[in-house]
């Protein structure tokens, strides 16, 4: 045995008791979550009954497996991933109580009234103002200088339509991207920022399951058809892009080009296709941080939903001591948009959309090439929550897509401090289309 191997032994056998001894310890930790999350199931149903005087629905019971086949049939848009996400402590039938989920008929309406633990202050519930059920998205419109100037008036112009991702909202693009267009942009494109369903000052119903089909219909009826869009571009961002490419396909005559940027794409398209999804984006894991809150707001509901009690409800006492620690007058939207949601919304947005819509995200893509819409992703090489191989299997999932990798940018700062680069790029892509 040569000296090189003998020293290179101790090395590899000490990598691999960190690699168990760290496989050991999460599987502590997430063993110790299965338990407080189904804990706090019995102690939610209690506290919603006290409160409310009826139970408030989850995931947590076996309904799901038995009727499976039946809502496969129905189409109703929910992922595996809601109901195949294994607890021990539930496997071994402990802490459960025959708590049943109660879906809605899938369609988002009616039930306007917050939940307890949901915040409930003016701002929060300002979309529940109105009597008409038929609510609608909030959106902010950058009219083109030509519709406002009296020679120029009635000439045409491009509509282009921007998604925000997860847990964000339309201050997104308006307050980075918006202010850094071009007076060519300024002068010939309607800007469209929207608050998706459930983000934001849009509308957050208790009944609805935020599926992409309930996202798409809301942009189709408080956007499209109101603005009579006959054409436009879309710009979307992670949980945005696939809301996006959902929309393009139902208007592929409409598109003229599709910019998505850190698009969280999966080949995935069997039955169990949101629950891989769901281990492929947050996996159990404890590091790095960002992967451990991800996973710990993912796959617990009970848990994600204490923390939405503690801080989302309480957003407003939170903002106060942190203008009062950084001595600003004004919180950073990256900051504020963090609280504008009920656990409901980001809680089956995140299963429904994110995991739920990869194995639709194929036959979309199928639909676009074949119509010839110009697709352009934008990606950073330092993702830690869309993986590089999400883009190299949307690739070669449709060829025709153009690529253009940012090196050392992740998920945020792939737009976020490049967002000159970012607009010019954008209006290249705008321009070229046309």
């Amino acid at each position: 045995m040569s000296s090189l191997e003998v020293s290179s032994s101790p090395k590899k056998w000490m990598r691999n008791c960190i690699i168990v001894l760290n496989s050991f310890i999460c599987y502590v930790v997430f063993l110790f979550f299965d338990f407080l999350d189904a804990l706090l199931c019995v102690i939610y149903r209690y506290l919603d009954e006290r409160i409310e005087g009826v139970a408030s629905p989850c995931c947590c019971s076996k309904w799901e497996r038995q009727n499976k086949i039946i809502m496969k049939d129905e189409d109703d848009g929910l992922s595996d991933s809601l109901y195949q996400r294994k607890n021990v402590f539930r496997e071994m039938g402990l802490l459960q109580f025959g708590r049943k989920k109660e879906y809605s008929n899938g369609k988002c309406g009616g039930m306007k009234v917050s939940s307890w633990s949901d915040c409930g202050c003016e701002s929060c519930l300002s979309w529940m103002n109105g009597d008409d059920d038929d609510y609608k998205l909030h959106f902010v419109v950058k009219e083109p200088l030509i519709a406002t100037g009296e020679i120029c008036r009635g000439e045409p112009y491009e509509n282009v339509i921007f998604l925000h991702g997860f847990i964000s909202s339309s201050s997104f693009w308006t307050q980075t991207v918006f202010p850094c267009f071009s007076e060519n942009v300024n002068h010939n494109y309607r800007l469209i920022a929207i608050d998706l369903l459930g983000f934001g000052k849009s509308p957050k119903p208790r009944d609805c399951l935020y599926t992409l089909k309930d996202h798409v219909e809301m942009i189709e009826k408080s956007v499209v058809q109101p603005l009579e869009l006959g054409s436009f571009h879309l710009v979307a961002h992670s949980m945005g892009s696939v809301i996006a490419l959902a929309l393009a396909a139902k208007y592929p005559n409409s598109v003229k080009s599709i910019t998505l940027v850190a698009p969280p794409y999966s080949s995935f398209d069997e039955n169990d296709a949101g629950l891989k999804a769901l281990e492929k984006f947050v996996g159990k894991k404890l590091w790095p941080m960002l992967s451990a809150g991800s996973s710990f707001m993912s796959w617990y509901e009970h848990l994600s939903r204490t923390v939405c009690l503690i801080y989302c409800r309480n957003h407003r006492i939170w903002e106060r001591i942190l203008k009062f620690v950084t001595q600003k007058r004004d919180l950073s939207f990256l900051i504020t948009d963090m609280t504008r949601h009920t656990h409901q919304s980001a809680w089956n947005s995140m299963h429904n959309v994110i995991c739920g819509g990869t194995k639709f995200m194929g036959s979309y893509l199928k639909i676009l090439t074949k119509s010839g819409v110009r697709i352009n992703v934008i990606q950073g090489d330092r993702d830690q929550v869309v993986p590089m191989e999400c883009i190299s299997e949307l690739k070669l999932k449709a060829p025709n897509v153009e690529i253009n990798i940012i090196p050392n940018a992740d998920h945020s700062s792939v737009l976020l401090g490049r967002e000159k680069k970012f607009a010019q790029s954008l209006e290249h892509t705008w321009t070229s289309s046309c």
